[in-house]
Order: C-alpha cells, then structure tokens, then sequence
C-alpha cells in the first residue's frame, strides 16, 4: 500500500489556502474557481484550519449568518479540532480516518510544516488504483 508521501509525488502537493480574517465569500469564490471542497487556513506558514462546504453549511447558511460580512476564522473548523497525517502513514491509514472520523479532507504535516491536503477521493482514486493492479496481477497468475 502507498504512502502519503508517494501519493503526494504522483498526485502534486498543491496548496489551496486563505487567511483568517478573510470572508466566507472569497473563500467560496476560491472554492468554485478551483472545483474543491475546502480550503487550509494560513496564517504566513501555520496551518490554523480548514474551511470546507460543510463549515459553510453549519456556520453560516444555518446559522443565519452573510458570507461576506463574516470572517473565515469564524466559521472554520480551528487547528486543534484536525485530523492531520504525515509522510508515512499509508493511503489505507487515511481511508480508516476519514471513514471512522466522517471527515474529507486530511492536511499533511512534516514537523509541522504544511506539505499537502488529501481528500477522500484521492483516496478512493489511489485504492481503486491499488484493487486493479491486484486484480491484475491475479488474473495474470491464474492464467500462467
């Protein structure tokens, strides 16, 4: 099974991200241009948290609140409430994690240091991936 390190080298490590004090509504424009879920909160190189669809439905629509008058850093899940994993934790590890914590997105940490965000279907992508190469290779032996 892959690691988060080798997904990263082949699915590139990109960074979508926004500062706290930000509004909803730029993080949504952010979102949509890019056609992704959520968003790392920055503040200079410290992850301080994410913003994600879900953050936007919970605090803001059901709340009654504008996403252009509110801040980011008022609606976002905060860092000590993350799920984060590392270089060597495994694609299965991740899928485990986001099943069990009902999660999508998990940023990936190195000392600290922000190196990438998976999102489940990396994950689902990568074990699929994984399944037909093992199907494969099944096949490949049972017809000698």
């Amino acid at each position: 099974m892959k690691t988060v390190r080798q997904l990263l080298e082949s699915k590139g490590n990109s960074i979508l991200a926004i500062a706290p004090d930000a509004s909803v509504y730029e993080a949504l424009v952010i979102m949509a241009d890019k056609h992704v879920g959520a968003l790392l909160v920055m503040e200079q190189d410290s992850l301080v948290g994410i913003f994600s669809e879900r953050d936007y439905a919970r605090e803001i629509a059901l709340k009654g609140k504008t996403s252009r008058e509110t801040q980011v850093k008022d609606a976002m899940t905060p860092q000590h409430c993350l799920i984060t994993v590392g270089l060597s934790d495994t694609v299965e590890s991740c899928m485990n994690l986001i099943s069990d914590k009902r999660i999508r997105h998990l940023p990936v940490l190195d000392a600290g240091r922000v190196l990438g965000v998976l999102s489940i279907g990396d994950l689902v992508k990568e074990t699929i991936a994984q399944q037909r190469f093992l199907i494969d290779q099944l096949e490949s032996y049972i017809k000698g």
